[in-house]
């Protein structure tokens, strides 16, 4: 259980910094190195924060997934990645500020995804319980 609880925690780390990543380079304008002041970067303090939340969040999922790896075998912890996906989609679906459209086509890959994790879970698990 133990293992399941740090994957979890990784996931949720991950799709929060993608979130934050994404709000906070759409915040930004395109500039080149040139062009970066002083000035420019106090006006986008709050957007350079969220990128720099979603870099230390990353961190954060990094130092879960390791923990996460010592509980379960890699079989069953690696899908558990792929729930981030699925979480990301829904979140910038559902929060207004990301002004993402859900589509028939991307709800249901997004669904496949999610049934593709239980199946490979609920299939091992049943296997682990069969060999005791």
């Amino acid at each position: 259980m133990k293992g399941y609880a740090w994957g979890a925690a990784s996931v949720l780390l991950v799709t929060m910094a993608q979130l934050l990543m994404k709000w906070g380079m759409v915040q930004i304008p395109l500039l080149s190195f040139s062009e970066v002041s002083l000035q420019l970067l106090s006006h986008y303090w709050l957007a350079l924060l969220a990128v720099s939340g979603g870099i230390f969040g990353y961190a954060l999922s990094m130092l879960c997934w390791f923990f996460a790896l010592r509980y379960l075998p890699l079989n069953r912890a690696y899908p558990l990645l792929s729930v981030s996906y699925a979480l990301v989609y829904l979140a910038a679906v559902i929060l207004p500020w990301f002004n993402e459209s859900a589509t028939l086509l991307k709800t249901l890959g997004t669904l496949c995804i999610l049934f593709g994790v239980w199946l490979i879970n609920t299939n091992s698990a049943a296997k682990s319980h069969q060999q005791d």
